[in-house]
């Protein structure tokens, strides 16, 4: 099992970096924050998990040990994969999840893309308190998540169209008419869906 890897990025995409250990290059899959703030020749200390299937080694990667073992906590949901549970951590922070859980704050959850009133049903009942209770400021308040900035929502919502099928142009351009509009990921990967009528390329 590869839990961490430190190396050199070699070269940076939508949703996955590729980095170089030991003269052995690996792709990680990525959240598209973690992409935009990864550059080439940089060195980097990656957090993995590895997804082992019949016909594929996927690994996925993090910023903290914390994110990797949210990540990992969120397969446990029936219905919840890989490609989902790495968009909730592109939309939410581990201690946001943390409250959106405790709180059975549905709405919250269903800003994941690919989650619905259902889907953030079965997170809540299912996950319960295993991941834990969220860090409290000096207040006794949560912290909240900072509002992503409109490029980090259009990236998030072009590697969610990627991942669906359709190709970096017709998700640009799709991108491109809702942009200036103030939407969130959940609601722009929506929208998009809609002017893109179900056509892949």
């Amino acid at each position: 099992m590869i839990s961490i890897l430190r190396g050199t990025v070699a070269s940076v995409g939508l949703d996955h970096i590729d980095i170089v250990v030991g003269g052995i290059g690996f792709r990680v899959h990525v959240t598209p924050a973690f992409a935009q703030g990864a550059s080439r020749d940089q060195e980097m200390t990656v957090f993995t998990s590895m997804i082992v299937r019949e016909d594929s080694m996927t690994l996925y990667g993090f910023e903290s040990a914390d994110e990797r073992d949210v990540f990992t906590k969120l397969l446990s949901v029936s219905g919840i994969g890989p490609k989902i549970a790495l968009a909730a951590l592109a939309v939410l922070r581990p201690d946001d999840l943390r409250r959106a859980v405790r709180d059975q704050d549905l709405t919250a959850l269903q800003r994941i893309p690919g989650v619905g009133k259902k889907s953030a049903q079965r997170m809540a009942l299912e996950i319960g308190d295993k991941l834990g209770t969220p860090a409290a400021l000096p207040g006794g308040e949560t912290a909240a998540a900072p509002a992503p900035t409109e490029d980090a929502v259009a990236s998030e919502v072009s590697a969610a169209l990627v991942g669906l099928g359709w190709s970096e142009a017709q998700a640009a351009k799709a991108i491109e008419k809702l942009a200036g509009n103030g939407l969130g990921a959940s609601d722009m990967l929506r929208a998009a869906l809609v002017t893109l009528g179900g056509g892949r390329g």
